[in-house]
């Protein structure tokens, strides 16, 4: 990556020798008639984070970025003016036909030894970076009493319990009023009984239904029935209470108090960083996102990969233009193919809603940047680093390998956080270039904001500001061990991001692309 410096003049981007497109650095843009230092003239008023063209493009000469084709010219664009959306044609979707398998395997670097985290270590081998409580719910139905219920235990029973971190609820629109045995129906259910087992809720399941839903317990998981170390049930149904509400308050409580004097004994302990499971994900971005925020969280992948850890990077609509570029990179053609599957799927489910991949980009996207999907696709893919892909694995289901792992979600902050703690996620990481105060309950999220003028605006709730970057202030090297060891921090309990210390949570949505009766 080419950065043109000189914090008073005109600066731009240049991420590939082939670019024949920059993207302006400077905060407020730059205004027409100035020039860069190689020369350039701005033939408009051209903000931040959007393209200038390097060269005269004729119409339907191809605009190139990341030294990839992200469109063509709708019409001829002048050397110095504004490259956007309204003169770029959108490329044909890539085929998912005879795309090349492992061809940019690299030979794997040195293994990083010596690295440990101090976790709490589950009974099913999984490792918490957190210790909570987790109630899980069957059904909506329960969700107003759990909320009393989670209320009265953050008052009247977590003092008592020092060691624990918290309690969560993992409250969902699913369980009735579904097709609960049509087809996919299964990716919800899997992901509410992932949910259940994630590390960092101890992986032991206590679970609230009404009674009557379709989603029984069973369909869960089928030990939540059985009873726990002090014989007592680990699971309650509402519709058994005999005392009304108040019963069904005193029953859960009782089971909850349970559960916290035994999560109130674990301690952390150096763990090792095989037990660290990572996700990543992108929202709020923008044309920054791909140069700064991304390419650091995929330099801090390459290292978390090489020392035993496991790296997810998600979004389906967000790699799927970038499809040859991640097939190459898959250990072996088994892998290749269950990746091409995954986004297949996701190309007929967006088929029977009459959209396809396009819809991905909001105002948001746009009004930082970003032309089109193809561009935020490739931007997106950076999170990945350059390791080779070792496993992939559908929505809702559990991380079974170790490595970089593609999880097949949708590009939905929410379902996708969801999605990602159902797989065994327990430390999340979260780009954005134009802001969001994004938060999960049950996971730490460390939020990396694109740009410097944002983690500026926004002080208490940016934890890294990748946009050091681009201003010449560091190396993605540099900044990419500084976010390691941060990691391994905020793992440890010894850091708290900012939107822990908040407390700012989003609701867990789960994907469900089966009928509603």
């Amino acid at each position: 990556m080419e950065l043109i410096q000189h914090k008073d003049s005109p600066r731009f981007v240049i991420v590939n020798e082939k670019d024949n497109v920059a993207v302006v650095v400077n905060d407020n843009g730059i205004a027409k008639g100035r020039k860069f230092e190689s020369g350039l003239k701005a033939v408009d008023n051209i903000p931040q984070a959007h393209k200038v063209a390097l060269c005269d493009i004729s119409k339907d000469d191809v605009v190139i970025r990341y030294g990839q084709v992200i469109g063509r010219a709708a019409n001829s664009i002048e050397k110095g003016s504004w490259v956007k959306e309204n003169n770029l044609i959108m490329p044909e979707s890539p085929t998912l036909d005879n795309l090349p398998t492992g061809d940019a395997v690299q030979g794997k670097e040195s293994s990083l030894e010596g690295y440990t985290f101090e976790g709490f270590k589950n009974e099913d081998g999984t490792v918490g970076t957190r210790n909570l409580l987790g109630i899980t719910t069957t059904v909506q139905c329960v969700k107003g009493v759990l909320e009393h219920v989670i209320e009265r235990i953050r008052k009247e029973l977590l003092p008592k319990y020092p060691n624990v971190d918290g309690v969560v609820g993992l409250t969902h629109s699913y369980g009735c009023g579904v097709a609960i045995n049509a087809k996919d129906s299964d990716i919800p259910i899997r992901t509410v009984a992932n949910l259940s087992r994630n590390p960092n809720l101890a992986g032991e399941p206590l679970v609230i239904g009404l009674g009557c839903e379709k989603l029984q317990p069973e369909q869960i998981r089928s030990e939540v029935l059985t009873t726990n170390s002090t014989g007592k049930s680990n699971f309650y149904k509402l519709q058994d209470s005999t005392s009304g509400f108040a019963g069904m308050m005193e029953d859960i409580l009782e089971m909850a108090e349970i559960r916290l004097q035994a999560l109130n004994l674990r301690k952390r302990k150096p763990c090792p960083l095989s037990e660290l499971v990572v996700g990543m994900q992108c929202g709020g971005s923008d044309s920054f996102s791909g140069i700064t925020a991304n390419p650091l969280l995929g330099f801090a992948s390459d290292l978390m990969v090489r020392a035993g850890a496991t790296v997810m990077f998600s979004e389906v609509t967000e790699v799927r233009d970038a499809v040859a570029l991640l097939t190459s990179r898959c250990e072996n053609k088994t892998i290749a193919e269950a990746l091409v599957k995954e986004l297949a799927w996701y190309d007929q489910y967006l088929a029977q809603g009459e959209t396809d991949r396009s819809a991905n980009t909001t105002p948001g996207n746009k009004a930082g940047g970003l032309s089109n999907i193809v561009e935020k696709a490739l931007g997106s893919i950076a999170k990945s680093g350059s390791c080779s892909i070792s496993d992939v694995i559908g929505p809702g289901e559990r991380i079974k390998n170790k490595g970089l792992v593609f999880c097949a979600t949708p590009a939905s902050d929410f379902i996708c956080g969801t999605l990602q703690l159902a797989a065994g996620m327990n430390l999340h990481v979260f780009t954005t270039g134009r802001g969001t105060p994004y938060g999960l309950a049950m996971a730490p999220v460390v939020k990396v904001s694109s740009r410097t003028e944002l983690a500026e605006r926004w002080p208490d709730l940016i934890d890294i500001d990748a946009g050091q970057i681009a201003n010449g202030q560091k190396t993605i090297e540099k900044m990419g061990w500084e976010l390691f060891h941060y990691y391994l921090d905020v793992a440890s309990g010894r850091e708290r991001t900012w939107a822990e210390q908040h407390k700012i949570y989003n609701d867990l949505v789960l994907f469900n692309p089966a009928p509603v009766t």
